[in-house]
């Protein structure tokens, strides 16, 4: 028996073991931005992490040490109370003095602004169209019913758009608002009524939906990434399917579209993007590999990607850990000074500047990858590094694009919300329409538009408007629109 390869294993498991619990430490205690400050850079500040090294011999005993200091506030002289904006209705009470004014004269008025909360209301829209007959009994005319979201429906546009901004945005399950409705209002609706609104609701917008793929796919610069959900199997009662939605994000003209596909495979995007051109951006899930020999699409990687596999090894092997997070820190440092600069100074700027530091993190993970375990942490970063070579270097060619793919984590986490509190989709039907509502919430957050607002004026216009004039109820400017 080789005693040596054996204790090599086991110490390898160990140290894996030890990694996945700080991960998992920090999932459950830890703040989830990861902030790095190393202590050579900026002298005064102090390490964020702790040398947990893993295989760097035994760990001395911790002793406890009491710091007694005594802490000076900065004298921060109060910017005084928030203005109440002055678009907000206003209702004025006037109060008279308690004696008799009779005779005197007014030199003045104290003004007292304060704020009330009128809660939403229900109210019963009655229409009455009186009917008229034609003389000689020639018939009756009588007014037409304007166009309505639900045909023969009795949700207007704005209930309607309540209940789907108050699911999707504020995250409140159909059922909760159901109880919102009996507490307040005393109005019972059932279940089923209003997952047949929302599901008309979904049918009627999605020659919309289509008309913002088609907006999203024109552009010359998309990110990409996918996230799961669990979808209810109709096939297995009481399961769950695992499907996923695929996000793209157009930065440049902030659009956003979520395409729901049972599966995380090359199908799905391999479709969505079959007649695409132009620059795609993801992290290294090897699919998009696949995806980026489609003719007309060039790649590009994420910085970020690759900076969170250094993070998660400081506890394995800190010195090499620090030693490329002060690479990333330094190229994040430039683009947040190019950040404002047109797209040729932004790319002259990075190969000026972003350049150097990745030539040498590449020099120095290929210097350093021999001499640490493949399957420890900080082997894994180096591989996965080394694996983006091509996709980080085509960061470089093209200063429309970002740094990294964080914008588009962004847009998914309004998802992750959701999930926590309707935990699953009913239907994989369920699951595109809910790819359709996140694409339009997460367009207008990306434009500075009030969805409730969009929504309500779509759903009371779409009925009624042509196809070719779809594009004019996108929630984006028209400098946007092609």
């Amino acid at each position: 028996m080789n005693y040596e390869a054996q204790i090599a294993e086991l110490t390898m498991q160990n140290a894996q073991l030890k990694r996945e619990l700080d991960q998992l430490r920090k999932l459950i205690f830890g703040a989830k931005k990861e902030r790095f400050v190393t202590e050579n850079v900026t002298p005064g500040q102090l390490s964020l992490f702790e040398d947990l090294s893993v295989g760097q011999g035994p760990v001395e005993e911790q002793t406890k040490e009491i710091i007694s200091y005594e802490r000076k506030k900065p004298s921060k002289k109060h910017e005084g109370r928030n203005e109440i904006p002055d678009h907000l209705p206003v209702i004025e009470v006037i109060i008279e003095p308690d004696q008799d004014v009779t005779g005197m004269k007014k030199i003045g008025e104290e003004i007292t602004e304060t704020l009330e909360y009128t809660a939403a209301s229900l109210v019963k829209k009655r229409i009455i169209r009186p009917k008229y007959a034609l003389p000689q009994n020639e018939g009756i005319i009588i007014g037409k019913l304007p166009s309505r979201p639900i045909e023969k429906g009795i949700a207007e546009a704005s209930l309607l758009s309540h209940l789907i901004v108050s699911k999707f945005i504020d995250h409140l399950p159909f059922y909760r608002q159901i109880q919102i409705f009996k507490r307040e209002f005393d109005w019972n609706v059932s279940a089923s009524t209003i997952n047949d609104w929302f599901v008309a609701c979904c049918t009627l917008i999605e020659p919309l939906y289509e008309e913002l793929k088609r907006q999203v796919l024109s552009s010359g610069y998309l990110q990409v990434d996918e996230s799961p959900i669990k979808v209810l199997d109709s096939d297995k009662p009481g399961s769950t399917h695992q499907g996923y939605q695929w996000v793209y994000h157009s930065p440049e003209r902030r659009l956003v579209l979520f395409d729901y596909r049972k599966g995380r495979g090359m199908h799905g995007p391999k479709e969505v993007l079959e007649n695409y051109n132009g620059w795609l951006q993801c992290d290294g899930y090897g699919v998009y590999d696949k995806i980026a020999t489609l003719e007309g699409i060039q790649i590009a990687g994420c910085l970020a990607h690759a900076r969170r596999y250094y993070h998660e090894a400081l506890s394995n092997d800190k010195k090499r850990a620090e030693y490329a997070l002060v690479i990333f820190q330094n190229i994040y440092e430039i683009e947040r000074a190019n950040k404002s600069m047109n797209p040729l100074d932004r790319k002259l700027d990075r190969l000026a500047k972003v350049k150097p530091h990745l030539d040498n993190l590449k020099s120095w993970v290929e210097e350093e990858c021999v001499k640490v375990l493949p399957k420890s942490a900080i082997g894994k970063a180096m591989s996965y590094t080394q694996s983006q070579w091509h996709k980080l270097y085509n960061l470089l060619e093209d200063g429309r694009l970002e740094i990294d793919n964080n914008l588009i984590e962004n847009k998914i986490r309004p998802l992750a919300l959701g999930r926590k509190n309707y935990l699953f989709a009913g239907s994989h039907d369920g699951a595109k329409r809910i790819a359709m509502i996140y694409s339009f919430m997460g367009t207008c957050k990306a434009n500075d538009v009030n969805p409730n607002e969009w929504l309500k004026n779509v759903l009371e216009k779409i009925p009624d408007t042509k196809m070719s004039e779809l594009s004019n109820l996108l929630p984006i400017g028209k400098v946007q629109q092609v």
